[in-house]
């Protein structure tokens, strides 16, 4: 295995994306694969495996031999999967080796730029409270980063919201900006453009800490909701059992790419806060991720089955 490890890597290394081309998740794998293809001296293939939440694609790579050559991006899914979606055939914790954090691309909760009876987080949990069930949220569907925004916002404001959930945030941000729905905790990456043209209204960051791409944004936490805090995160992971030797110079090359001009213009463009790790963090962060998410969804009666 060491000898491997010295030699690594050989050949073409396959990088499963879960999701479909055109997000915030493929365009990190994406400028982070050309990178780095360039620091390892063998190409990195992007490999588009969507469906099921995320699910086909991590069944694949948990499944794949554990020599390096396939790797994986992922997301909040593989901390809350588990807990919606019965019969899952991985275990997130148990078939997968963790490579790095990648970065963090924030939530904003948003509502039409027209409203003028709402004009900060504060009003919406005043106007909540007043009038229970009688606001909507939208999202890009359930067991989304944008569904668990609205959820752990209505859990621990013990509010009483109606869900709406969409396929894809185009149509959800469609019907909030025609005002068939209230409010939607969108993707920075879609909402941004939208805010800046004056067709949305940004009232709070979902992060623990504001945005550096819209640092006058307050986070959720500091309008009101002590204790509040969702980070959509991304992360790689390899198969359980994938050599540390390995693991170790994948994350490497992954950190240093991410010091990259090239990595840096991209993150910004779509709203990404860098944040890098070691394996070891990112193994521990799973663990309180999946931890919380258990709780939340428990409690909140979540499920797509």
């Amino acid at each position: 295995m060491a000898a491997n490890a010295d030699s690594y890597p050989e050949r073409t290394i396959s990088w499963i994306v879960p999701f479909p081309p055109g997000g915030a998740m493929d365009a990190i794998a994406r400028v982070l694969s050309d990178s780095m293809s360039q620091d390892l001296g063998q190409s990195i293939v992007v490999e588009n495996k969507p469906g099921a939440g995320g699910n086909i694609g991590a069944t694949q790579v948990a499944r794949a031999k554990p020599d390096g050559y396939t790797i994986m991006i992922a997301a909040n899914g593989m901390a809350v999967n588990p807990f919606l979606y019965s019969g899952l055939k991985y275990d997130p914790i148990k078939d997968f080796e963790p490579i790095s954090l990648l970065a963090a691309v924030p939530n904003i909760l948003v509502t039409q730029a027209s409203r003028t009876d709402v004009n900060s987080l504060e009003d919406v949990i005043r106007q909540a409270k007043e009038k229970p069930g009688d606001f909507t949220y939208a999202s890009a569907g359930v067991g989304t980063s944008i569904h668990l925004a609205g959820a752990l916002f209505t859990y621990t404001g013990k509010l009483d919201m109606l869900h709406i959930p969409y396929k894809g945030s185009g149509p959800a941000v469609s019907d909030l900006m025609g005002g068939q729905v209230d409010y939607m905790f969108d993707s920075i990456t879609s909402a941004k453009p939208y805010i800046e043209t004056g067709k949305l209204k940004a009232l709070a960051i979902t992060t623990k800490t504001r945005s550096s791409v819209l640092p006058d944004l307050p986070t959720v936490a500091e309008s009101g909701m002590e204790g509040y805090e969702l980070t959509p995160w991304f992360a790689t992971f390899a198969p359980a059992g994938t050599p540390p030797e390995i693991i170790a110079k994948l994350n490497q090359s992954m950190l240093k790419a991410m010091e990259t001009d090239r990595v840096k213009q991209i993150f910004a463009t779509i709203g990404a806060e860098k944040i890098g790790s070691t394996p070891e963090e990112l193994r521990s962060y799973m663990a309180d991720e999946t931890a919380k998410w258990k709780k939340v969804i428990a409690e909140t009666g979540i499920s797509i089955d």
